[in-house]
């Protein structure tokens, strides 16, 4: 599924965050379900990704005895704190509060598709965080153009 746009929401008490009824209809039509799994990004913003497509990439670390230290490391990280959500009825998921903080986030929150999984910012670190960005457009997509167009050409020999 292709996430994009940007959403703002509000966190309830009970540290709920409403997931647009959009990306929900989205999810249903894609046959994933109706869970999200939650994990820190390396950026710093909390980054929720569907389940089956959560699932998959887990699998796809080849499994090991001994694994490298380096993935060690990175399990140690991401799995033990990466909480499977469910949508509730209302279209909800319960965002653990320690996450919240870690992130910096409060009472609103930025939803923002990320191309294959939805980010969670808080409005005013992400408005931040996106002008210095913007002021670095050129120098950015240049930089990645080498690295969008290599991933372009192993998936192209992945289908073949």
């Amino acid at each position: 599924m292709l996430f994009t746009n940007t959403y703002e929401r509000a966190i309830d008490a009970k540290q709920r965050l409403p997931i647009p009824a959009e990306i929900r209809a989205g999810l249903v039509q894609e046959g994933q379900s109706e869970a999200l799994y939650l994990v820190q990004g390396s950026n710093g913003g909390l980054w929720l990704w569907p389940q089956r497509t959560f699932e998959q990439m887990a699998g796809d670390i080849e499994p090991s005895l001994a694994p490298p230290a380096e993935v060690i490391d990175f399990d140690e990280i991401t799995f033990p704190y990466a909480p499977r959500l469910e949508i509730d009825t209302a279209g909800r998921v319960r965002i653990p509060q320690e996450m919240l903080e870690q992130a910096g986030i409060g009472a609103k929150v930025l939803i923002l598709g990320m191309r294959d999984h939805l980010e969670l910012w808080d409005p005013q670190t992400w408005h931040e965080r996106h002008r210095e960005k913007s002021a670095r457009r050129g120098e950015i997509i240049e930089r990645a153009g080498p690295v969008l167009r290599e991933r372009g050409r192993r998936a192209e020999r992945s289908d073949q």
